[in-house]
């Protein structure tokens, strides 16, 4: 059975927990991924969160009001089949993280990201031994392969749901260390995004803010948020 219905079929949801997880039965039929994988996700708050989604469709189904499915589908179609590929890109981050790269001037810039950026460069250094050091300019400058061998360790141990989220943490930021941050609760994300937004919001208080980039990086501040979600739902507490 697709998941991708044009009408709603089904009156009633609710979440099945089998051995391998937890899925979502539409009427006793169980949802499916795009790619035809049985849909299930590590843990009950995540299901439900999936589970209201799809009761919440109306007549016809709209797969844009339906965050919490699609980031199940990516884990379980795109991340499960390529987890040490996806794991490598993502680790790859590390080598130019937004947070090594530092303007020259003005110094009041130069300042707000040093007050900013290196206090978690710091916690990166102290939670996982891996310090990674600043650049003055844009050209990039290889960080120690040890460093980043242990960060890239810590990438390859996330579940496939994690790494679904983790994904848009660093995309979206352009940051393997706020990522982590987020991940490990370091700062509240909404914090954390603001911090990966600094030179824009410099930019913004200087000649003035660009509605058009104000909304694009509302849709990405919301993305973020979600990406956080997905990650903390898919962390199974031990």
């Amino acid at each position: 059975m697709s998941e991708w219905q044009a009408k709603r079929f089904w009156k009633e949801v609710c979440v099945d927990e089998q051995e391998d997880g937890f899925g979502i039965l539409l009427d006793a039929r169980p949802v499916k991924t795009p790619a035809k994988r049985a849909l299930r996700v590590p843990t009950q708050a995540f299901a439900d969160a999936i589970a209201q989604e799809w009761d919440q469709q109306q007549e016809r189904i709209n797969p844009l009001s339906m965050p919490f499915t699609r980031s199940a589908n990516a884990a379980l179609d795109k991340v499960a089949v390529q987890h040490a590929e996806v794991a490598d890109m993502l680790a790859a981050y590390g080598d130019s993280d937004l947070l090594c790269y530092r303007a020259t001037h003005p110094e009041a810039l130069v300042s707000r990201q040093r007050d900013q950026w290196d206090p978690l460069l710091a916690w990166a250094e102290e939670t996982y031994g891996a310090r990674l050091e600043p650049r003055n300019g844009v050209m990039h400058v290889p960080q120690d392969k040890s460093a980043l061998a242990r960060l890239s360790q810590e990438v390859h141990a996330l579940n496939n749901f994690q790494m679904a989220g983790f994904h848009d943490l660093v995309s979206l930021s352009g940051s393997l260390i706020l990522a982590l941050c987020a991940a490990r609760n370091a700062k509240q994300t909404e914090a954390l995004w603001d911090i990966s937004r600094l030179d824009e919001i410099w930019q913004a208080e200087e000649w003035g803010k660009d509605e058009e980039a104000e909304a694009a990086a509302k849709v990405k501040r919301a993305a973020f948020i979600h990406a956080k979600q997905v990650f903390d739902l898919s962390t199974v507490l031990k």
